[in-house]
């Protein structure tokens, strides 16, 4: 099952599949770069986002379904005129909270926020 899963370490997919509700299915498992973000998994329901930014070097893994996303953002310090997808930063807004999460690539970021997308323009 899980070498089908597109995923960037297998202990993050691990962590994902353990959480998982029954009938739930894994899209993608990747990892982010940067403070506070340790990985982002997308299922067939949910974001899951591992959130290292809380005090005392505690993490929260945190499921937000994609009906409570408002808005998906690329996020780039690049002019327009590049590609759109120049980054590996995307934004998730949730209500009054923004996730914003780099990736190791801007491919996965690219791939993140059109299943996002697909998911709350339904």
């Amino acid at each position: 099952m899980s070498n089908q899963i597109p995923h960037d370490r297998s202990g993050q997919l691990k962590q994902i599949e353990s959480g998982l509700l029954p009938g739930e299915q894994i899209i993608a498992v990747y990892d982010a770069t940067g403070a506070g973000t340790g990985f982002l998994g997308l299922t067939d329901r949910r974001v899951i986002i591992q959130d290292k930014s809380f005090a005392g070097k505690k993490y929260a893994i945190t499921s937000v379904p994609y009906a409570r996303i408002t808005s998906v953002s690329v996020v780039s310090n690049k002019s327009w005129a590049g590609s759109y997808f120049s980054s590996g930063s995307i934004a998730i807004n949730v209500g009054a909270h923004t996730y914003e999460v780099e990736f190791r690539g801007d491919d996965k970021a690219h791939h993140v926020h059109n299943v996002i997308l697909q998911y709350i323009a339904r």
